[in-house]
């Protein structure tokens, strides 16, 4: 068995099958020699392909490999048209022949708009329209719910290998628990009528005003700075934690044959290509190692290591060349959240729960719904995901919904184009229409009617740097204007990550993908085995060890990540602005539950894993709602119902702060919407 064979059926091969097919390995082998590429890169194209495709059932079997070597051959050409047009239209704006200027005009048409225009009554102008390409006819306004036909939409789709886009009325299994946690805990009972009152109480544990800073405005001497405290800030708590004495931490860019401890920043010796064992180096702070950069040596341990992630390695530099690492040094977490006792008993009669009385009864339990964007598919702006949603939420009478962005993406193909009509309103003038009148009626709407129908329902929304009607455009990012998009007074507007308290729950909120982009960059050195059963309890557990939204630095280049819903788009990215990277930073707590979205879990299926979305990693309890509409297809979103805390008599007789333990006490279910 060849060496490439035996890597494609270790990357593709799904247990318990260890080998793949002849045939669709051959088609593998000949995309690797068609391209030039690795069968590690190979994976992340076939990555890209799983999420363009939008199915919960993309498969490796042989029609799929072709339609894959098929898209990526399509992708290929062009990209090399594209180039080849731009080459040639570079020759002749250089070789450019002057314009006859017989009637005053100047030759090469530098004078335009600057010159009054010379209108001619001759035939030219008749000659010149009958050679123009026909426009298409501007689409008729209509109502939100029309056919496609409407000016909001595309019309049915295909793309290059046959694949229609699934219209929303005519998705498989609406309403299909695809997975849950603590399955032995019931589900939510909706009351006969709304309660009258809001059972939970909201509280930002982020200042959300330091998020209000001027985008754009970064200066290197800040950046550097911030970089540098992360790194000494790191290096006290490795200190405190292990006991350590100043002396034994040192320069690892320093020669010597002693052994110190070195605490820095993973970092690749090149600005081009992924991170791996050959090219990693530690970078050190100014005050530490002068801020220099060291090539580390790291075949004698087993550790994950990703560009940006926060180290102190124990080891040695006795040529000078590179530091030698025996040892990664365990990284202090942060403590549990814990309440006062008086806290959980005032908490719990707001829910109608007395000590004396059974916590477990399913009524009494908090009823939380996330959802998390885009909301609804490419080929329209109907936003049925949305709507379906907010129905959801009012049959259920759910106590909180929790929108993570993009609202309006900035990756979605009509918007992009900006050729749409919005539903008719008689208070917009169609000639005047602005996103903001866009997110009225498309967005605010939906949730208006949900508030009406329950007055008692949190509404909670947080931004992504790919919405379109936030002009904070880098992360951390500030909120979005509530007032000025006519969302109703029950939904609350935070910043992009965030920190709140839900009762006495302490919930990190982020709408940013770290948790692909790490898949992605993260590189294990050492023993292998067992760690793509573990992926997706390894990936957040970085968040936690590294006390952070958004570990990695820099971010991965958005030319990289999966290509938008438009022909010729790039992804947005990772914006970030350096010098505010602190307001990313974790509290003093652990967060009870980390509500972090990802288009990670359709890949994790593809690997034969199983537990996609749901996660508890050092007793946070992690949840992936997925996107509610996929490009060409219906989404998912999470339902939780979290029961009372129930002190138990050794608690009350102790009178100490309890944890929450809301892992134990909360049933989520990823559920097909």
């Amino acid at each position: 068995m060849s060496a490439i064979t035996e890597q494609l059926n270790e990357i593709f091969a799904i247990p318990p099958i260890n080998e793949l097919p002849p045939d669709v390995s051959g088609e593998l082998q000949s995309i690797c020699r068609l391209h030039s590429i690795s069968p590690k890169e190979l994976s992340y194209k076939w990555e890209s392909y799983s999420m363009k495709m939008g199915s919960e059932q993309t498969t490796l079997d042989l029609p799929t490999a072709r339609a894959f070597k098929k898209d990526l051959q399509e992708i290929v050409e062009r990209e090399a048209r594209s180039k080849s047009h731009l080459r040639s239209a570079e020759r002749r704006g250089a070789y450019a022949t002057p314009r006859n200027n017989a009637k005053g005009g100047d030759a090469f048409g530098m004078l335009d708009g600057i010159t009054p225009i010379q209108r001619s009554t001759g035939g030219s102008n008749k000659r010149k329209a009958q050679f123009e390409t026909p426009s298409a006819p501007k689409s008729s306004k209509a109502d939100g719910m029309s056919s496609p036909s409407d000016g909001r939409s595309l019309p049915t789709r295909t793309d290059q290998n046959g694949i229609k886009s699934v219209a929303f009325v005519e998705r498989q299994n609406p309403g299909q628990i695809i997975e849950t946690l603590n399955g032995h805990l019931s589900a939510h009972e909706p009351p006969i009528a709304p309660h009258s009152e809001p059972r939970l109480k909201l509280t930002a544990n982020t200042d959300l005003k330091k998020f209000r800073y001027r985008p754009m405005a970064m200066h290197l001497s800040e950046a550097s700075e911030v970089l540098d405290d992360r790194i000494d800030g790191f290096q006290s708590l490795i200190q405190s934690h292990h006991n350590l004495d100043d002396l034994a931490f040192g320069n690892a860019a320093a020669q010597g044959t002693n052994q110190i401890i070195a605490v820095g920043r993973i970092a690749s010796d090149s600005s081009e290509g992924k991170l791996n064992a050959a090219s990693m180096v530690l970078e050190m702070s100014r005050r530490t190692g002068a801020g220099l950069r060291v090539p580390l040596k790291v075949e004698s341990i087993s550790h994950e290591f990703f560009p940006g992630q926060i180290v102190a390695v124990r080891g040695t530099n006795a040529s000078g060349d590179y530091f030698s690492v025996d040892e990664v040094l365990n990284t202090p977490l942060l403590s549990l959240a814990a309440s006062q006792q008086s806290t959980i008993d005032s908490l719990n009669e707001r829910l109608g729960v007395t000590e004396e009385e059974d916590h477990s009864v399913p009524s009494k339990a908090l009823n939380v719904i996330m959802g998390s964007g885009p909301y609804t598919a490419d080929d329209n702006l109907a936003f049925e995901p949305l709507n379906a949603l907010c129905q959801k939420a009012e049959e259920s009478c759910a106590d909180m919904l929790i929108l993570t962005g993009p609202f309006l993406d900035t990756e979605h193909p009509l918007l992009a184009s900006g050729d749409f009509d919005l539903p008719d309103d008689p208070s917009i003038e169609p000639d005047r229409a602005t996103l903001v009148d866009a997110f009225r009626l498309l967005i605010a709407k939906p949730l208006q009617a949900l508030a009406k129908a329950i007055p008692s329902i949190t509404i909670v929304c947080i931004p992504s740097t790919r919405d379109v009607m936030n002009k904070h455009v880098s992360w951390p990012q500030d909120n979005l204007p509530g007032k000025k998009l006519g969302l109703p007074k029950q939904a609350k507007m935070v910043s992009n990550p965030v920190t709140v308290s839900i009762n006495e729950i302490v919930v990190g909120i982020s709408a940013q993908d770290v948790l692909y982009e790490l898949r992605r960059e993260e590189v294990v050195v050492g023993n292998k085995q067992g760690r793509e059963s573990n992926l997706l309890a390894r990936l957040p557990r970085h968040l936690i060890e590294q006390r952070h939204f958004f570990p990695l630095y820099p971010p991965v280049d958005r030319t990289l990540l999966p290509k938008p819903g438009t022909d010729e788009g790039v992804a947005v990215g990772m914006p970030m602005d350096v010098s505010y990277l602190k307001l990313g930073e974790w509290l003093e707590v652990r967060p009870d539950m980390l509500i972090q979205p990802s288009a990670l879990p359709q890949f994790a299926k593809n690997q034969g894993l199983s537990e996609l979305a749901l996660q508890v990693v050092e007793n946070v309890l992690v949840v992936n709602p997925g996107p509610l509409s996929k490009r060409k297809g219906a989404g998912t979103f999470a339902q939780m119902t979290i029961y009372p805390r129930k002190l138990t008599e050794q608690e009350r007789k102790e009178g100490k702060p309890v944890a929450h333990r809301l892992f134990e006490r909360a049933r989520v279910d990823v559920v097909r919407i």
